[in-house]
């Protein structure tokens, strides 16, 4: 064998023995503790928190927004969670989210890297899931008979349409509470048409701050509910949107979701004048 054959191939046995190392991942880079803890806030931009770990908000130092997902299913077989990374770093399509990063030491973590929604997206979910209420219990027969409404209820699509996924029937197995076709209009039925305006005000809310009710962010009806309410909109809008946003319309839509919250007990208007509105609002923007 000839020296530079040898040596080629000594160069290519060292390559593999690198990749073969625990630790060792090609295709996605990895982040140290410091840069999650600082992204996510000192952890405390929570997103979700089940037993297969939480999920946090991030914003690296670059810009860019991230989901970080904390890995606890692997124990400690390390050369398991390397071997997921790398398979996870290879999948790339349009309705998958890519995996760009992953970071180990006092904890594993996983990076998504996502595209922040831009505010005429949010306008546009809040009309959609307004849509969607409206169909579900004025025009679908038979009508609904139970629907929940939050951030992690909502599906987007790749044009980021809003979905609808926690829905359902009443069944001979149910046990949801029975809901004639047409209810919001039914004086009887407040407190369920209620229900449904003042889970999409608390939507609305979550849509403008970023902050999810659910997992303890914030009190988000308590603060749009105070007096000081006015003075402290701009702290409380979320920070992705930066400037890129319209101020009437940002007032008008929090004047939306204050009423929605407002309607929880006795409901003073319905889901297809909210719907009316919204779509008054968005498409005198466009003009």
């Amino acid at each position: 064998m000839d020296r530079l054959t040898l040596k080629i191939r000594l160069v290519f046995l060292a390559w593999l023995h690198h990749r073969s190392r625990p630790g060792s991942v090609s295709l996605v880079r990895r982040f140290s503790y410091k840069d999650i803890k600082r992204a996510t806030d000192g952890f405390r931009r929570i997103i979700d928190n089940t037993s297969h770990g939480a999920s946090y908000k991030a914003k690296f130092q670059d810009g860019r927004v991230a989901v970080v997902k904390e890995v606890k299913d692997f124990g400690e077989q390390m050369d398991a969670f390397y071997r997921e990374v790398e398979s996870l770093g290879r999948l790339h399509h349009r309705h998958i989210v890519a995996l760009c990063g992953f970071s180990t030491g006092r904890q594993r973590f996983l990076i998504l890297f996502k595209t922040p929604l831009s505010w005429r997206t949010r306008l546009q979910i809040a009309i959609g899931v307004a849509a969607a209420l409206e169909y579900l219990y004025f025009f679908c027969d038979p009508p609904m008979y139970h629907v929940s409404i939050s951030s992690s209820t909502i599906m987007l699509d790749e044009n980021f349409n809003a979905k609808l996924s926690d829905v359902g029937f009443l069944n001979s197995g149910g046990n949801h509470d029975t809901l004639p076709h047409s209810s919001c209009s039914n004086e009887c039925n407040d407190q369920v048409c209620g229900n449904i305006i003042f889970q999409l005000g608390l939507l609305i809310l979550e849509l403008i701050t970023g902050q999810s009710s659910e997992k303890g962010d914030v009190d988000l009806i308590h603060w749009v509910q105070e007096s000081q309410f006015p003075r402290s909109i701009y702290k409380m809008l979320d920070p992705d949107l930066g400037n890129n946003y319209d101020s009437k319309e940002l007032k008008g839509l929090l004047a939306v979701a204050r009423l929605c919250i407002k309607s929880a007990d006795k409901p003073n208007f319905f889901v297809p004048q909210i719907l009316r509105y919204l779509q008054k609002k968005y498409l005198l923007t466009r003009r």
